[in-house]
């Protein structure tokens, strides 16, 4: 933060102009406009808002469904971003029913939910948030939160508010701690009360609001009092870590991430193991951060700001630093800290809620962002999603506490507060509690990701909730499917016959996604001809492709879910060919038959591991390797159109790619199922097991 250029207001008369006139077409009037367009300013700032930290609003006045004027509370919607919302994503609360109970003297927050929603000018608008009241009894027009890092870096010291009293004088009031809430909302209107001149707030440990009767004002107040805070650390040497003691050489992200995956799981009461995806970070700032030999100390003091600790805990887990060659001693170690970490969260609970009125039910103890010496960061979570906004709060924190302990002695809130805060069902709410897909919290790697059977698999293993990589020679068709699926989808160009480019590509969707769960090994190609007369170099090629690619996917990615210890998936596509050759198909029937073999062979060495494996056997499936002009072919040697070549099995259906995909689908969830194949055929007696 201390390196970055001081903030300066982004603030564009012909772009505020713009969005005026753009919202006016709709209907919507100028208010909630220049309103949508500095919450996008403040929510574009990692410095000021990041992951849904913050809030904005606006009063004014709307009609209600009789047209009368109202007036109301424009205030940030939950589930909304500040940097993308939209003016839906501003709900508006009318105002007066929100002014006749700044005079209770308590409210509970299920009641405080209801009430706002009782007062939505719009019934089907989201939840307002938390903090509406706050931004009602406030008497300025336009009000701005932020959980700016320059000002939690000053605020979060013992001496604190003497520190921002220096800072802002008597142009911000400064307000101790309280929860989020109808508190909250009372004491800082009362502060503000007392002091009308005042241009904010200082809420301390946890942020910073803004006000003014433009939206300009607002903002750029906010912008100022921020670059307050950035010119006084900045008065500051920047803050150098005592170094620890690390190892020459230490082993790659990809060989680590795995192995702190599998710490970092829990069996659950069905014995099905409950993963977690992981997110690496590394930058010179980083690497400085957690090779200091102190980490243990400043690095696990509590979150710099209490809306953190849903996504990342309290504290990081620290882990040792890896030495290479030493991977065994490194598990062991790993292994060993995750269960002093969930001692400590189990111990840190108990201790808490036994002062809870209301007795509170434990969230699962597990580490959220583990840091790592000699290597970097890693945020954890139940999707990439969530994992990637862990890391983003770890890095935040990294830059918050560097500069806080250049300043003086970085300090976060007292345990107490912390937990209150985690454990608060309104915070909660925030992560949702829906049922998560039969996928969820997997990572599968899909051969042929760019082909049609495997596009199908593709979209169907993302549907059910996996994170996915694209493997495909084609790049650019492996991209093309990555990009459908969105998210954190990762497309990788691999000649899966290269056994270097299968080694690379299993080490980066580790280095990704933190390891492997799913392999689909379904690339292939069709070589035909006479099986006496077919060359002797294209049926090696054919083996190649057709038996080696699948044994060195298998061989990396058992590699991997060793590493892990949380058992895995090995999924084959073998054709019928492999139980049904056909005429002038031997050159890929006697591949596919081996390969088949392979699956059973995988099935019987590491099942007591966990690792299931099995087979899909499917036919006719129109597809890169059952190409047009081969369909053409086979079916004209048959004398039927290439429909009912297609069609030609018992049920008379064609068979699809997706049938094929949902037959993966079923054998990746079928736990207790191993040695296994799945025929996706439409019916072919000739092919059946026997």
């Amino acid at each position: 933060m201390s390196e970055q250029t001081p903030m300066t207001s982004q603030w564009s008369e012909s772009d505020a102009t713009a969005i005026v006139s753009r919202y006016r077409e709709q209907g919507i009037g100028e208010d909630l406009a220049l309103r949508v367009y500095t919450s996008r300013l403040i929510g574009r700032d990692p410095r000021l808002v990041i992951h849904g930290g913050g809030n904005t609003s606006v009063k004014t006045e709307l009609a209600d469904f009789l047209g009368d004027a109202c007036q109301v509370l424009c205030v940030k919607g939950s589930g909304w971003d500040l940097a993308t919302i939209e003016p839906a994503g501003l709900p508006a609360v009318r105002l007066e029913p929100l002014e006749r109970v700044r005079a209770w003297e308590r409210m509970s927050d299920e009641d405080m939910v209801r009430f706002l929603r009782s007062n939505l000018l719009d019934p089907g608008a989201p939840n307002p948030s938390v903090e509406t009241l706050l931004h009602a009894y406030l008497p300025h027009k336009f009000v701005d939160h932020a959980h700016a890092t320059a000002v939690l870096a000053v605020s979060d010291q013992p001496d604190g508010e003497e520190i921002c009293r220096e800072i802002y004088g008597e142009r911000l009031a400064i307000v101790p701690f309280v929860m989020p809430g109808f508190e909250l909302s009372k004491v800082t209107a009362d502060a503000v009360a007392a002091a009308p001149e005042v241009e904010g707030v200082i809420l301390h440990k946890h942020g910073i609001f803004t006000f003014g009767e433009t939206a300009r004002e607002s903002y750029e107040r906010m912008v100022e009092h921020v670059a307050r805070a950035e010119a006084h650390i900045a008065r500051f040497p920047k803050k150098t870590f005592i170094a620890a003691k690390i190892p020459e050489k230490v082993s790659n992200v990809s060989e680590i991430a795995p192995i702190i995956r599998g710490a970092c799981s829990q069996r659950g009461a069905d014995g099905e193991h409950r993963r977690q995806i992981l997110e690496f970070r590394s930058s010179a700032a980083i690497r400085a951060y957690v090779d200091g030999a102190e980490l243990s100390d400043y690095g696990r003091r509590g979150v710099v700001t209490p809306d953190h600790i849903i996504r990342t805990k309290n504290k990081p887990l620290v882990a040792p630093a890896p030495e290479a060659g030493r991977l065994d001693r490194f598990a062991a170690a790993v292994t060993d800290a995750v269960a002093a970490f969930v001692a400590e969260y189990e111990a840190y609970f108990d201790a808490q809620n036994a002062r809870q009125a209301e007795p509170k039910t434990r969230l699962d103890p597990l580490p959220r962002v583990v840091l790592v010496p000699g290597v970097g960061l890693f945020g954890l979570g139940k999707g990439a999603k969530d994992a990637r906004i862990a890391a983003d709060l770890a890095e935040i924190t990294v830059d918050t506490v560097t500069d806080a302990e250049a300043v003086g002695r970085y300090e976060a809130l007292p345990e107490s507060d912390l937990f209150d805060m985690e454990y608060w069902s309104l915070e909660q709410a925030k992560l949702g509690k829906a049922e998560e897909p039969p996928l969820a919290r997997q990572v599968t790697v899909v051969t042929g990701g760019g082909g049609t059977i495997g596009a199908a698999v593709c979209r169907l293993f993302a549907a059910q909730g996996s994170e996915v990589a694209v493997l495909d020679r084609d790049e650019k068709a492996a991209q093309a499917i990555g990009a459908e699926l969105g998210g954190a989808a990762l497309a990788i160009g691999c000649d899966v016959t290269d056994a270097d480019a299968v080694r690379a590509a299993f080490d980066r969707v580790c280095a990704h996604f933190g390891g492997v769960d799913i392999l689909v090994s379904n690339a292939g190609g069709a070589w035909q001809g006479p099986i006496g007369e077919v060359s002797d170099a294209d049926l090696r090629t054919s083996f190649e492709l057709n038996f080696f690619a699948h044994q060195t996917l298998a061989q990396n990615a058992v590699r991997v879910m060793k590493a892990q210890g949380t058992g895995g998936v090995l999924l084959f596509n073998t054709s019928k060919q492999a139980i049904n050759p056909g005429k002038n198909f031997g050159p890929y029937g006697l591949p596919k038959a081996a390969t088949l073999f392979l699956s059973r062979q995988y099935a019987l060495e590491y099942g007591a591991l966990g690792i299931r494996s099995n087979a899909v056997n499917a036919d006719r499936i129109r597809s890169g390797i059952l190409s047009d002009d081969l369909i053409e072919t086979r079916a004209r040697e048959r004398g039927v159109s290439p429909e009912k070549y297609l069609a030609g099995n018992l049920l008379g259906l064609q068979v699809e790619a997706e049938d094929v995909a949902r037959a993966f689908l079923e054998l990746a969830l079928a736990r207790r199922t191993t040695g296994g194949v799945a025929t996706v055929d439409g019916g072919n007696i000739a092919a059946a097991l026997r």
